[in-house]
């Protein structure tokens, strides 16, 4: 796809306008670091064009901060205050009106999971927001607290122009196969794999 044009075009009838306005599932997966990173990226984009942006934490602690957090919370409080931007809501596991079991069994915890989960699929059929992260919601997938077919099928049908990133390992076939844009990260070589730590500014 040199300098951004298309290797074909569909003969769908759709204008060449119409079929870039179009809502896009994308999946970050596979092994390598930056899956989180490259999505909230494009929220920041997102952001920038005036996007209503939601991000959702499906594995992350309440008290894990990350660098991100920080910053899309800022730009939400200079939308409030300026305009600029877009507004920007942020949750996660532990806090706010989803996912209040701190700690607690694994049932526990999926069923904490498929309430998020419920609740974004309402706010996906009611056009709340315009650009969702679902961080490393394919783990809630892959475990079995989230029926697969059920997220595919609400995606699929979401209405309006919402966008919907996903990360995390091992994306089931069947998101992959309704996404619109995949990645996969390759791990080549990780600090970790010479028994070095996580660090401020690289991984939060």
């Amino acid at each position: 796809m040199p300098r951004g044009v298309p290797e074909q075009v569909p003969d769908d009838g759709l204008t060449t306008r119409q079929r870039r306005n179009q809502p896009v599932l994308a999946v970050h997966t596979g092994p390598g670091k930056g899956k989180s990173t490259a999505a909230f990226g494009m929220a920041l984009r997102a952001w920038n064009q005036g996007f209503d942006v939601a991000v959702f934490q499906f594995v992350k602690s309440a008290k894990w901060k990350v660098g991100e957090e920080a910053a899309f919370r800022e730009l939400g409080r200079l939308h409030g205050e300026t305009g600029v931007g877009g507004p920007v809501q942020w949750h996660k596991m532990g806090e706010g009106w989803s996912w209040t079991r701190k700690q607690g069994t694994e049932t526990d915890h999926a069923a904490a999971a498929l309430a998020g989960w419920q609740e974004i699929a309402r706010r996906l059929r009611a056009e709340e927001h315009r650009f969702y992260v679902l961080d490393e919601f394919t783990y809630p997938l892959k475990w079995g607290w989230v029926d697969v077919a059920e997220v595919v099928d609400t995606l699929r049908e979401r209405p309006g122009n919402q966008h919907v990133v996903i990360t995390g390992r091992d994306a089931p076939p069947e998101l992959v196969e309704a996404a619109d844009l995949v990645t996969e990260m390759t791990k080549v070589r990780h600090p970790m794999d010479a028994g070095r730590k996580g660090q401020r500014g690289i991984e939060w």
